[in-house]
């Protein structure tokens, strides 16, 4: 091709200030919080829930409990496919940075945490509807998450991407309701006790198309698995700070989206298949609207259509059938 897609970074401190900016996702985990009467409560408290956990899960050297604090930046990334400067935002991620207050050390965490894109918008609330209307089986079109994921791909590994980032992002989401869990021997010092699923589920088959390879684990105290995408080794190629501030962000933010899975009052045994119905949890205080969330999911999915996936899609159909990832 001619040109070759450019990426532009942008980031935002994630905090108890925090303002949406004007290109992000409606359903963005943080920017769902940042809205109404009690927008600046709900961030303090989701902070103060993330920091709480960090410091339960790095609890050696740290008598009283409060020695590490978390700073998250949104992190915003425009594509360029024209190179002509104009813009559209492809993906947002959170990064995390470690405060010992201790040693008054900032040390960095990990880029990726919760994940979002427009284009996986598109994917879910407008490409797939279509596909199964009028259908009696549900099926998923063959190519189905193959430009979402060269187009993630080759963010991760161009010049932009490496020149801000040390280490490759680390995506971590809920486990899946249409999926049976089971507990395996293996345990993690900070990740816990490893989970295997019955089957592989419709978001990871997409996230593989990412490139992304996914492992399921229950930190200590917690009340379900997490799954953590990931490249290379998960086990190996992290500190247990940078686990730890992954797992304290996402596992806070799970308790408010879903939390008859993840603030359940019981804990998943060796076989757990989770239940957004499931009665037995406990609500935490801060504010959220998960049936908003759905809903707006398919207004940007549909704007994605009309202002990037349309005007641009010789473009990108060439792109993609060259594309060597």
């Amino acid at each position: 091709m001619s040109h070759e897609f450019t990426y532009s970074i942008s980031t935002i401190r994630f905090d108890e200030d925090y303002q949406p900016s004007a290109k992000t996702r409606t359903t963005t985990n943080f920017a769902n919080l940042a809205r109404g009467e009690r927008r600046q409560q709900n961030l303090r408290d989701t902070l103060s829930m993330m920091n709480n956990r960090f410091n339960a899960l790095a609890h050696w050297d740290n008598p009283t409990g409060n020695r590490y604090a978390l700073e998250l930046d949104i992190v915003s990334v425009d594509i360029d496919i024209e190179g002509k400067g104009e813009t559209f935002p492809s993906i947002e991620v959170l990064k995390t940075t470690i405060i010992d207050q201790q040693t008054n050390e900032r040390i960095e965490g990990l880029v990726g945490n919760n994940f979002s894109s427009y284009v996986r918008d598109y994917d879910f609330s407008v490409v797939l509807p279509e596909h199964n209307k009028d259908q009696s089986d549900f099926s998923v079109p063959e190519d189905f998450g193959a430009l979402h994921g060269k187009i993630f791909q080759h963010f991760v590994h161009s010049e932009a991407f490496k020149a801000r980032f040390k280490k490759l992002p680390v995506i971590c989401l809920s486990v899946s309701e249409t999926k049976t869990y089971q507990r395996t021997e293996n345990k993690h010092p900070i990740l816990g006790d490893e989970y295997v699923p019955s089957g592989s589920s419709l978001t990871e088959s997409y996230f593989k198309k990412m490139g992304l390879a996914v492992r399921y684990f229950m930190p200590e105290d917690s009340a379900a698995p997490l799954a953590f995408y990931f490249y290379g080794d998960l086990l190996n190629d992290y500190t247990n700070l940078e686990l730890i501030g992954t797992i304290s962000t996402m596992e806070t933010f799970q308790k408010i989206y879903r939390p008859e899975i993840y603030n359940a009052n019981a804990a998943a045994g060796e076989h757990f298949k989770p239940s957004l119905k499931h009665s037995d949890h406990s609500l935490t205080q801060i504010q959220y609207d998960r049936e908003e969330r759905s809903q707006l999911a398919v207004k940007q999915g549909k704007f994605t259509e009309e202002h990037f996936i349309k005007p641009f899609q010789t473009i990108l159909e060439q792109w993609s059938a060259q594309s060597a990832i």
